[in-house]
């Protein structure tokens, strides 16, 4: 779990992908992309960079080769809806795909249908995003082990088994966000914190939040409906499908250069393990 806020503050306006892309040109080797053509999968390789260490605890990610991926990103499942499992995502993807990625990226099966499901949805919904999922996966990942935070694990629900709350946003360090949900979603009322496997606080989940698992009910604590409105919340910066774009959205999420760059060694293990 990232110590900052990583946690969707509310989104500042869109960032200038040209001004973005110089500024780091200065300071940056090179990026990668990495394109997925049947499936418009790109993610962005970090880089040798003196990155601003914003979060401490994230060093930045180390260069990795070019992957290019040929397989396409996951289907939605051609099972029955009654075949599907009550407590899974509302758009589950293909069981052969979801157990295949799970063994070579070793991302809980659970975790990984919630991330997959959200992009399937939102490639449904924006699909000029480019929104992959082992671009969600990856920040699951990093906000919060994919639900495992202190030996904790992702229940059949999508729920943890037992609440993940951030720190206190009482300006330590990190933001200052006074209590907004009189301690409903996060158990403060007095300052907020970050929530769920995706890590929102409860200002922003008030305006993204979203239902990905059909049970009538937005959850921040339940991966599909975390999974979703962080898909949703990254595509709202922008197309994801060039290197400015990828970046400005993942920094949207956690205003932090090596935030980004953690993020993307993460994506690209991810897509170089699992063909797609």
């Amino acid at each position: 779990m990232t110590t900052s806020p990583a946690a969707l503050a509310e989104p500042a306006a869109p960032r200038s992908g040209g001004r973005r892309w110089r500024a780091l040109a200065t300071r940056m080797a090179s990026v990668v992309l990495i394109f997925a053509a049947a499936a418009g999968v790109i993610v962005v390789l970090t880089v040798n960079a003196s990155a601003r260490a914003v979060n401490p605890e994230i060093a930045a990610a180390q260069p990795a080769a070019p992957v290019v991926v040929d397989e396409p990103a996951p289907t939605a499942s051609q099972q029955p809806a009654a075949a599907v499992h009550m407590s899974g995502p509302r758009n589950p993807p293909d069981p052969s795909w979801l157990g295949r990625v799970a063994a070579a990226t070793g991302i809980p099966s659970r975790a990984l249908a919630g991330y997959a499901s959200a992009a399937i949805a939102v490639a449904k919904e924006q699909p000029g995003c480019g929104l992959s999922w082992n671009t969600l996966a990856a920040i699951g990942a990093v906000e919060s082990s994919h639900g495992e935070h202190q030996d904790g694990q992702l229940l059949d629900s999508g729920l943890p088994s037992s609440p993940i709350r951030g720190p206190a946003l009482n300006g330590s360090g990190l933001g200052m966000i006074r209590d907004s949900d009189k301690g409903a979603w996060d158990g403060d009322a007095t300052w907020d914190r970050a929530i769920g496997p995706m890590q929102f606080i409860p200002a922003t989940w008030r305006r993204w939040g979203a239902d990905g698992n059909g049970d009538g009910k937005a959850d921040p604590n339940q991966i599909d409906d975390a999974a979703l409105a962080a898909g949703r919340y990254l595509c709202a910066s922008g197309s994801l499908r060039s290197p400015s774009g990828w970046r400005a959205a993942i920094y949207s999420y956690n205003h932090s250069d090596a935030y980004v760059d953690k993020v993307a060694g993460v994506a690209n293990s991810y897509a170089a393990v699992s063909g797609g």
